[in-house]
């Protein structure tokens, strides 16, 4: 894997936020961002072969990664989308491109609805959400219900603490039994930058597991549609053909964007620029130009 040639910090409503950094400094730039649970360094192989054409940005979300995390373990998908647009700020990036997967994919779909105009390309890796029938089934909670279950979800959350594994190769063979498709040089990459070291020589993920509920506070799901309509430059939403994730191209979600195509990605699951690396990497540069 090669490495970020520059990592470094910026501030973001008060919180110290990690960013690395890949390529030409006079490069056009790009701007990845990670999912739920993941962080900056494992772009590591997606980075380094954008690099050979932008100057490549990732920054490890708030409460991941090197990261800080927030006092009270609430992590709203719209501060995260303030948090790039601080990394924006501190960059000061006029255009750019900008890729993101999972809950990456909603932060940047929501930043280029936001701010279109500086967005030259955008790709979201199953970024889109809950499918139209998730949704149905959520909008059918009485509100009541959704909201004393968030109760309950937030105390059992607030009570967690990062998993304590005994050493690296403890972390690997979790990880390798979570993903065994995947190569053992992959493997051993992912889990020694997804993990920190503790005062003890134990280690833990790098992320703060309280941030893996969701908030009630969110902006309704017709404004996010809506944020969709705004976005004005070329969209690549690509799809993982073996993931849980539901296909735009068939559920409808693919109508409110302007100039938007869908894509599958075959024997590849929700990590699929990791699942099928060469293939995603082959259709993403030839939507970027880059062929």
């Amino acid at each position: 894997m090669t490495a970020p040639r520059h990592i470094d910090t910026f501030r973001s409503q008060r919180l110290t936020l990690s960013y690395a950094e890949w390529g030409d400094p006079g490069a056009p730039p790009l701007v990845l961002v990670h999912g739920g649970r993941d962080q900056k360094r494992s772009w590591d192989r997606v980075a380094a072969r954008l690099a050979r054409h932008y100057r490549v940005f990732a920054h490890d979300l708030r409460g991941h990664g090197e990261s800080d995390w927030v006092s009270d373990g609430d992590y709203g998908v719209m501060d995260h989308v303030f948090d790039l647009a601080s990394l924006v700020d501190h960059l000061g990036l006029e255009e750019f491109t900008l890729m993101g997967h999972s809950l990456g994919g909603n932060i940047t779909l929501r930043y280029a609805g936001l701010y279109p105009s500086q967005i030259e390309k955008l790709i979201a890796i199953e970024g889109l959400g809950p499918s139209p029938k998730m949704l149905k089934e959520r909008q059918g909670q009485p509100v009541t219900e959704r909201l004393t279950n968030w109760v309950d979800q937030r105390r059992q959350l607030s009570g967690k603490t990062p998993r304590v594994m005994e050493s690296l190769e403890v972390a690997k063979a979790r990880m390798k039994a979570a993903f065994t498709h995947l190569s053992d040089d992959l493997i051993h990459h992912l889990t020694e930058t997804g993990i920190k070291t503790n005062a003890d020589g134990t280690v833990s993920w790098a992320y703060d597991p309280a941030g893996m509920g969701r908030s009630p506070a969110d902006i309704p799901h017709a404004e996010f549609v809506h944020l969709w309509t705004q976005i004005t430059c070329p969209t690549w939403l690509v799809y993982g053909a073996d993931s849980w994730a539901s296909n735009p191209a068939e559920d409808g979600r693919i109508e409110p964007f302007q100039n938007a195509g869908v894509s599958l990605i075959e024997q590849a699951g929700h990590w699929l620029h990791h699942d099928q690396f060469d293939d995603f990497m082959s259709q993403l540069e030839a939507f970027l130009g880059t062929a």
